[in-house]
């Protein structure tokens, strides 16, 4: 019966979850909330009673999530982000291949558009630098520091997963992030988190899906993607319309790599734009 009781409302007691894990206070989570305190305890009462594991420790009446906890979390966090994703419509999958839908109420908010193709199609792309990236991969066996990268690395962004998120390792002075942002950016976003990059908006779960696909496969991923960017100290968003090519690789120690390469293109084939970012793509 809780179990069914938990199934019911368990979008509620992810939010209780969520926030109280953000701030890991109880009245700061309440008025986030607008809720009581005791409906907080009560949705985590029944969140660790269901899954049989304590997702909190209290001392003091503070609180700390536990290593079950902080396990825990990021799955929540997207429970919550992929159904208002689909609620918003701004999640969806066609032949099993996702896309993405993010705009604000306004027109000239913030946009997010993203389509996974299949690898193969990456043969009609007009990069030739995607597919001697594609080539490169293959030669490589996914060895990051193999010759046959050589002549791609200058153009890639290389990332390791840490935790929940994913850390920016190195940024090819060649790639398009450096032309975007320029070459100090690229030096000074070493070490930062996939979340805290320019070029996303909103539901950063949504935006950390292809790459957590590639960490699951270890293999490849190909996506069109139109969105906005803030360049320059003025803080003006520009248009950024570009195919993207992951890929699954090994650092010297053999952890986990994923590289990803960047072409700016407006062939780009996502179904559904908005006519106004039609517009600004052509």
């Amino acid at each position: 019966m809780k179990k069914i009781q938990c199934q019911s409302i368990l979008f509620e007691l992810l939010r209780s979850f969520s926030t109280l894990a953000r701030t890991l206070n109880l009245s700061k989570a309440v008025r986030e909330l607008g809720s009581t305190r005791q409906t907080v305890r009560r949705h985590i009462y029944l969140l660790e009673e269901a899954r049989g594991e304590k997702l909190f420790s209290v001392e003091d009446r503070q609180y700390r999530l536990t290593a079950a906890g902080r396990a825990s979390l990021q799955g929540a966090e997207e429970i919550l982000s992929f159904g208002e994703a689909w609620l918003g419509r701004s999640l969806s999958h066609k032949d099993r291949l996702v896309s993405i839908n993010i705009t604000g109420k306004d027109p000239d908010d913030h946009f997010y558009f993203l389509q996974e193709h299949p690898i193969s199609t990456l043969w009609q792309s007009k990069s030739d630098l995607l597919k001697s990236a594609l080539q490169s991969w293959t030669l490589a066996e996914g060895q990051i520091e193999h010759s046959a990268f050589e002549k791609i690395r200058p153009y890639t962004m290389i990332f390791r997963r840490h935790e929940q998120d994913w850390l920016c390792t190195e940024v090819g002075q060649l790639s398009v992030y450096s032309d975007w942002f320029g070459k100090e950016w690229a030096l000074s976003t070493v070490g930062r988190s996939l979340s805290s990059l320019p070029g996303g908006g909103g539901f950063p779960s949504l935006l950390r899906q292809p790459f957590d696909a590639i960490f699951i496969n270890h293999g490849l991923r190909y996506d069109h993607i139109v969105t906005q960017i803030t360049q320059g100290r003025d803080g003006d968003l520009h248009l950024a319309c570009y195919d993207r090519l992951l890929m699954g690789a090994r650092f010297p120690d053999n952890s986990f790599a994923l590289l990803s390469i960047v072409h700016q293109t407006k062939a780009i084939d996502i179904k559904g734009l908005p006519e106004n970012v039609k517009k600004m793509i052509t």
